[in-house]
C-alpha cells in the first residue's frame, strides 16, 4: 500500500478522469461516502461541473435528502449513535427512487430527493431524466454498509482522532457509529478509492485501492 499525497483540485481531476473513463452499462452510480467532517457532499459537488465539461450528464443526489421520517429516525431519541447508524438513511428509498432506476435495467427517471428533514415532510421533488452516459453521485455517510448497488465507490477516510477533532460539536454524538462503521463494516478495506482526509488542505490517495 502507497499513500500518494494530491492536492484537493488534482483530486477532483484525478476522480473526474477516472469517472468519465469508466464505462457502465447504462448510467455510473458512484457513491462518495464519509462522515461529514470529511466533506462527501463538496466532493461530490465539486466533480460535477467537471464532469459535466467532459461532456457527461451528473446528478449529484444527497443520502440526507433519503433520510427517515423524524417519527422514525427519532424514535430512541435525537442523539442515539446505533439509530443514527443503523436506519436514518431511507435506503429502500433511495434504491427505489435513484440507485434502480440509473442502474443497467433502468428507465433512468431519478427523484433527487425524497424527504425534507427541516420540515419533516416529503420533499416534494419532481423526477428528473438522466441519460444513458450519465453519472450518479450519491454521497454521504454510511453509505457503503448496506450494499446499495453503487458502480464506483469512494470513501473518505479519517482516523479516530481527525474525526474527533473535525467533528461539529453538536454532532459529537455519532462517533460511536462511525467506530461500529469502521469496525464492522471496514470501508477503506473494500472502496474503489480511499481518501485519507485527515487534513482537507492535503489529501491522499491510497494507491492500491485505486489501481483494484
Amino acid at each position: 500500500m502507497r499513500i500518494r499525497p494530491i492536492t484537493p483540485d488534482r483530486l477532483v481531476t484525478e476522480l473526474t478522469e477516472r469517472l468519465a473513463g469508466t464505462a457502465s452499462a447504462g448510467r455510473l452510480r458512484v457513491g462518495v461516502d464519509g462522515p461529514p467532517a470529511a466533506g462527501p457532499d463538496a466532493l461530490a459537488a465539486a466533480l460535477v461541473d467537471p464532469l459535466r465539461a467532459l461532456g457527461r450528464p451528473v446528478l449529484h443526489v444527497r443520502a440526507d435528502d433519503f433520510l427517515r421520517p423524524a417519527s422514525v429516525r427519532l424514535e430512541h431519541g435525537r442523539t442515539n449513535p446505533d439509530a443514527y447508524y443503523e436506519g436514518w438513511v431511507d435506503e429502500a428509498g433511495l434504491r427505489r427512487e435513484v440507485l434502480d432506476p440509473a442502474g443497467p435495467d433502468g428507465s433512468g427517471r431519478v427523484l433527487p430527493s425524497l424527504w425534507d428533514a427541516r420540515a419533516d415532510r416529503a420533499s416534494r421533488a419532481v423526477y428528473v431524466d438522466l441519460p444513458p452516459g450519465g453519472v450518479l453521485l450519491v454521497s454521504g455517510a454510511l453509505l457503503l454498509g448496506g450494499g446499495l448497488p453503487f458502480d464506483v465507490t469512494v470513501h473518505l477516510a479519517l482516523s479516530p482522532a481527525a474525526l474527533a477533532r473535525r467533528t461539529d460539536p453538536a454532532l459529537r454524538w455519532t462517533l460511536p457509529a462511525f467506530a461500529r462503521y469502521a469496525d464492522e463494516v471496514a470501508p477503506a478495506s473494500f472502496a474503489d478509492v480511499v481518501v485519507r482526509a485527515d487534513d482537507p488542505r492535503h489529501p491522499a490517495l491510497v494507491e492500491s485501492a485505486v489501481s483494484s
